[in-house]
């Protein structure tokens, strides 16, 4: 009798003893991403296969940005300097990718003094209004041109994501840039095998 008590507490014994099954990415299998072929911040012409083999942030945005945009950059390049530091061999494999929404302003001499401000491998994409449009539809990222304020400037709205890509440009996970550098370094640690 007490045999067949104890069955069902070994049964529970075994099952934890066994190996936890491997996490799948949050966004394992979305339909994310894909080719591309835009203008960096050098003026070359560039396509997603430029960084086959390696992780990649992907983040859009524009320059002209008051807010986000920069504070969303100085995490992403912060979160890299702490891999840099703590992880080399995992951050050198990390390439962070800005990518225009506003291609009229954004040209590669502007990417480039923006980007350089965040981190020195960071890349700043631009291309054609239909190239972007192309890539952000891709991606999933809204962009739209707000109203010409006095002065002719104006603000670019769009979706904010930072998406982690896998070597292979598949998606893995959304990046909290909005917890900073720290959350940001944890959670490219924990996807970024």
């Amino acid at each position: 009798m007490n045999i067949l008590r104890l069955a069902p507490l070994a049964a529970v014994a075994l099952v934890a003893c066994q190996p936890a099954p491997p996490e799948t990415p949050p966004l394992a299998g979305a339909k994310i991403g894909g080719p591309f072929t835009l203008t960096d911040q050098d003026g070359r012409t560039v396509s997603d296969r430029a960084f086959a083999g390696r992780y990649r942030i992907m983040y859009f945005g524009y320059t002209f940005c008051p807010d986000v945009c920069p504070t969303d950059a100085a995490t992403i390049g912060a979160a890299l300097s702490d891999l840099d530091r703590s992880d080399p061999d995992l951050a050198k494999r990390i390439v962070p990718i800005f990518v225009t929404v506003d291609p009229a302003r954004d040209t590669p001499k502007v990417l480039k003094s923006f980007t350089a401000a965040f981190h020195p491998r960071m890349i700043g994409l631009t291309g054609t209004p239909a190239q972007i449009a192309a890539v952000s539809k891709a991606f999933g990222v809204y962009a739209g041109k707000g109203a010409t304020q006095p002065g002719g400037g104006y603000l670019v709205n769009h979706s904010r994501t930072t998406y982690l890509m896998d070597p292979d440009g598949k998606p893995l996970a959304l990046l909290p840039t909005e917890q900073g550098p720290r959350a940001v370094a944890a959670e490219i640690k924990r996807w970024a095998k």
